[in-house]
């Protein structure tokens, strides 16, 4: 989609200038027609990708709950949509939000729907949060919509820190148990290097192993470092890639105790996104469209994708999902009652519930497993490393007892 400035008069014989999204100039002068409007003047408006990805990155999820919700009850309240968007401008603590409120209510004065308005901030408002809306605008439920979308992303939020804080913990003492081990190669180890070689002597083989594993960091530390730092950019670039992205999904789906809990959060996060459209009015070709895009995953995106062509060609829902091999067999089966029985928004509903409890609970067991594996491999390598320096010096000690 492109933006277009665009010059016009309404029925009313005033003058609006504003902006619109469109793919092509016809486009939008159809647009405008539709609406009663006389075009003066259409013009392709380039924005600047850079500056709005600087104002959309400071914007948490947590203040588009809050957006939402206040919206939401600003509306059944009956105020305005332009004025409720005005009140907001003026309250939103967050400036890079307030601001882009502020160019959401003008190019709703200016003659553009609330959706189009949303859709010029993609980083901002996704696919779902603008098709949602627009199923709201046409229905003329858009404050059930915007309060079911706050909800959503609560849960979509909760889940997120279930998973954040079930990785913290180990994250942070393997980080600390690689700076340790690091400190004790480059400073410590050395200095015991030297009371050796005064020693003299033939040193025991882990003392030696540790030893050459000491010089070799201190020689080649810079060295290690920029590979470090080209293997992480090439990784990155790799996962850019539509290629390298899906085998990298593929593989983490497959990795012991955490695959299991990845494909549950695919599961759970697929199950809620798709009730949210279907139940808020959204097609289901379009509801499996939008899903597909939000889904994360490259293996989930492309069963998704595959799910959609199959749909257009008048096959279930739950048949390509099955084949597709990612979906455990007991959600297929109840997307297929679902849909059998006119339900599926409620199934799938209830999809989500009964996974976001599964992910909850493999990520507490996630926690319980890998604090003993990390205090295990903690005590491993610096008791390792400890030993392997007292060795000579208790193979001294036991020779001069003799």
């Amino acid at each position: 989609m492109n933006t277009y400035k665009y010059s016009a008069k309404d029925k009313n014989g005033q003058t609006i200038n504003g902006t619109i999204q469109a793919v092509s100039e016809a486009e939008v002068a159809d647009i405008l027609r539709k609406k009663e409007m006389m075009v003066f003047s259409v013009e392709f408006l380039k924005i600047s990708p850079v500056n709005l990805k600087l104002n959309d990155k400071k914007i948490k999820l947590e203040d588009l709950v809050v957006f939402s919700r206040q919206l939401a009850t600003m509306i059944d309240a009956g105020i305005p949509l332009v004025n409720a968007l005005s009140i907001l401008a003026e309250q939103i603590e967050n400036e890079g939000l307030r601001g882009i409120v502020g160019n959401v209510r003008q190019d709703i004065e200016a003659g553009m729907s609330f959706c189009d308005a949303l859709a010029k901030h993609p980083v901002i408002f996704s696919d779902l949060f603008v098709n949602m809306v627009k199923a709201g605008e046409a229905s003329g439920m858009l404050n059930e919509i915007l309060d079911r979308l706050a909800s959503f992303m609560e849960k979509q939020a909760a889940l997120n820190r279930k998973i954040i804080s079930s990785l913290v913990y180990p994250a942070v003492v393997v980080s600390m148990a690689i700076i340790i081990t690091a400190v004790l190669l480059i400073k410590v180890v050395p200095t015991f290097k030297g009371i050796f070689d005064t020693l003299g002597g033939t040193l025991p083989l882990p003392t030696q192993v540790l030893i050459f594993a000491s010089d070799l960091l201190r020689r080649y530390f810079l060295f290690l470092m920029l590979l470090l730092g080209v293997g992480i950019y090439l990784f990155k670039k790799g996962l850019k890639t539509e290629k390298g992205r899906y085998q990298f999904d593929r593989f983490t789906l497959k990795v012991p105790v955490f695959g299991p809990l990845l494909c549950k959060l695919a599961v759970a996060k697929f199950s809620r996104t798709f009730s949210t459209l279907v139940k808020s009015g959204v097609s289901v070709l379009s509801a499996l469209e939008i899903v597909s895009k939000t889904s994360g995953n490259k293996v989930v995106e492309e069963a998704v994708i595959n799910c959609s062509k199959s749909v257009r060609n008048g096959e279930p829902i739950s048949r390509p999902l099955a084949k597709s091999g990612v979906f455990p067999p007991m959600v297929t089966r109840m997307i297929n009652v679902g849909e059998q029985t006119g339900q599926l928004e409620k199934m799938l509903s209830k999809i989500a519930d009964f996974y976001d409890d599964q992910v909850d609970a493999a990520a507490g067991a996630l926690t319980s497993l890998i604090e003993p594996l990390v205090i295990a491999f903690l005590g491993i390598v610096i008791g390792g490393i400890v030993i392997a320096l007292f060795l000579p010096i208790f193979k001294i000690s036991q020779l001069m007892a003799h």
